[in-house]
């Protein structure tokens, strides 16, 4: 039987994948074969991971970019189209939560900001993947959302808001990209214990408050949010479009 989470000869693109999650998704990408462009705002970081990798025989390589410039989006395709003959897997997970407080003191420019990336970039990033995809006869999005984008996350109001559209976002793609062989699916992790989640992991009676409303009473690992990922892009979950899966410890079910 051919292993079904395959992904040798795949060519895949993991966007905030520096450190956390993102990290995470491109090291497990790797070690199921794909050839992983390592991308986040600042090359040190990416490099470092694409290091880790390469040690431990798999493939990859860093290309910088901010998803909230548009131009740097551009030119991060342009360089995957000079180097690569095609993109086989995108997973979105490049993300900003600057403001941690009442939804009534939001400030434009972190609006702006949270909104940019968090929907602007998703958004186009996707047309552009979905582009070289559509070209090539198919390939994988996968979005990382929230399970703020479902219950809103207390004091991260406008995070929560971009969330819920990338949720709305992911099945819009799915419906109109399923006939051109694209899938697109969304993850949507709950509390872990990373440096993006540090204003309430790093507080320890926000944390109590939190776990409160986890029935495995405790934040996830990075890790374990990889393997959802790896079934999204892979032919394990070849027919499986415009899903959203909850890995969250139990927190949507309360």
């Amino acid at each position: 039987m051919n292993d079904l989470f395959d992904l040798k000869g795949k060519v895949a693109l993991v966007t905030g994948a520096s450190r956390g999650i993102g990290e995470s998704i491109a090291k497990t990408l790797a070690s199921a074969g794909a050839h992983v462009i390592v991308s986040s705002r600042k090359i040190e970081g990416c490099q470092a991971v694409v290091d880790q990798i390469k040690s431990e025989g798999g493939s990859a390589e860093a290309i910088p970019c901010h998803i909230g410039e548009m131009e740097q989006i551009k030119s991060l395709f342009e360089s995957i189209k000079d180097k690569h003959s095609e993109l086989n897997i995108l997973v979105n997970n490049a993300a900003t939560n600057p403001y941690f407080g009442h939804i009534l003191d939001t400030d434009e420019s972190v609006y702006q900001k949270t909104v940019d990336v968090n929907i602007r970039g998703y958004f186009f990033m996707s047309v552009e993947a979905g582009k070289i995809m559509k070209q090539q006869g198919g390939g994988s999005i996968v979005n990382v959302a929230s399970v703020n984008g479902v219950i809103p996350g207390h004091m991260q109001g406008i995070y929560s808001i971009t969330k819920a559209s990338v949720i709305s976002m992911t099945k819009s793609f799915a419906k109109e990209c399923a006939p051109l062989g694209i899938r697109v699916n969304a993850l949507l992790p709950g509390l872990t214990d990373t440096k993006f989640a540090s204003a309430i992991t790093a507080n320890p009676a926000i944390m109590k408050m939190a776990l409160e409303h986890v029935p495995m009473k405790r934040s996830a690992e990075p890790d374990e949010m990889a393997g959802a990922v790896l079934f999204f892009a892979s032919d394990a979950g070849s027919y499986t479009t415009g899903a959203c899966l909850n890995v969250d410890g139990g927190y949507l079910t309360v």
